[in-house]
């Protein structure tokens, strides 16, 4: 990285800090209306989140600015590329001569912890202008900010190409997950619980969990609930969430775990199917499974819905045809440690790392 060592170079001796409110105008918005809001206005409008709320037929700021939220999403820094209606849930940060647009942006979203920590409570929360105003940012030279905003460009432009080629592959590998385990009247269908025995774990009381340890505790959720130093079941086992708004979630555990009361543990009585297969199976059948799902506070999956739920059968030798074929998918797709997902983790280290450093500057003595 010759050029962020070049940029570090260039002021040896720090920069000037100034407050914002003495660079640029922390303006806020123009309240619209849910009402006044349309579904095929030319321009997106910004009121409370990171995404737009609506689109309208006019402007009030032009593209190439930076927001701050000061309802809803509190403190959250926004950029947007074009023309957008701001209304009164962001502050618009208007910049000076001397300020790149751009490194402003930058410079500002390494300050949303800070922006986060000023919101006001009580009513509706939010945050006040003097908040932002207040805040010192480094002056240097015009040619080094521009450095800065090319280099940090070029790591969101490739966190951008990643994250694409995720989302293509994810629709890649759905739809063969799709086709591979659509099966005709040539093959048979078994109720899965004659396969399969279905139980439920062990309840452990939560001061019994810790943040971290040797075994994941699995319950009603799609995350662990905590962790344990003993566990009940062991690795390679399917486990479908029993209770909660995550019922029906399908997971493939790779490792030792602790099964909970609401949580489904999926074992084969049967050698006629591959236990990979029919995760895959049961994945497919998620959605399936989640409907199902019954109770009007803390609703619940039927262990008869699970009993019931049909399997096909194929030969052994497609089942694992099948497998082999998935497997490379979900990993590139969904493994944390290898494929696009760990790239993009990796890339996103990077580019935090970096982006803090530079823009982070000794100030110069008066």
């Amino acid at each position: 990285m010759e050029k962020i060592n070049q940029v570090e170079k260039l002021c040896p001796e720090g920069v000037e800090f100034k407050e914002l409110g003495e660079v640029c105008k922390v303006l806020r918005g123009k309240r619209l209306t849910k009402r006044e809001l349309l579904d095929n206005g030319k321009y997106p409008v910004f009121h409370g989140g990171l995404i737009p709320l609506g689109r309208y037929d006019r402007f009030n700021r032009k593209a190439n600015q930076t927001m701050v939220i000061n309802t809803g999403s509190v403190g959250e820094v926004v950029w947007s590329n074009v023309d957008f209606w701001s209304s009164d849930g962001t502050f618009v940060v208007g910049t000076s001569d001397n300020i790149k647009d751009k490194y402003l942006y930058y410079f500002l979203k390494i300050q949303e912890p800070y922006l986060k920590m000023q919101k006001r409570e009580g009513g509706v929360p939010t945050i006040d202008r003097q908040a932002v105003e207040k805040l010192k940012i480094p002056l240097p030279p015009l040619p080094i900010q521009e450095e800065i905003v090319k280099i940090l460009d070029s790591f969101t432009e490739l966190e951008a190409e990643l994250e694409a080629e995720l989302e293509a592959r994810k629709k890649q590998y759905e739809y063969y997950r799709d086709e591979l385990l659509t099966f005709g009247d040539d093959v048979e269908f078994i109720d899965l619980g004659e396969i399969a025995e279905i139980s439920t774990g062990e309840q452990l009381n939560r001061t019994k969990l810790s943040e971290s340890g040797d075994y994941p505790v699995l319950n009603g959720g799609i995350n662990p609930s905590g962790y344990y130093n003993e566990y009940n079941t062991n690795e390679n086992t399917i486990a479908i969430s029993q209770g909660g708004a995550s019922a029906g979630y399908v997971n493939f555990v790779k490792t030792k775990f602790w099964a909970g009361a609401h949580c489904f543990v999926i074992k084969l009585k049967k050698n006629e199917i591959n236990n990979k297969f029919l995760y895959f199976i049961l994945k497919n059948g998620q959605e399936i499974l989640q409907n199902a799902k019954l109770g009007a506070g803390i609703p619940g999956l039927n262990k008869k819905e699970l009993q019931n739920f049909k399997i096909p059968l194929p030969s052994l030798s497609e089942q694992e045809r099948i497998v082999a074929i998935l497997d490379k998918f979900d990993a590139l797709v969904n493994d944390i440690s290898i494929g696009l997902p760990a790239e993009l983790s990796a890339r996103r280290k990077q580019y935090e790392y970096y982006r803090e450093k530079l823009l982070t500057f000794k100030e110069v003595e008066a």
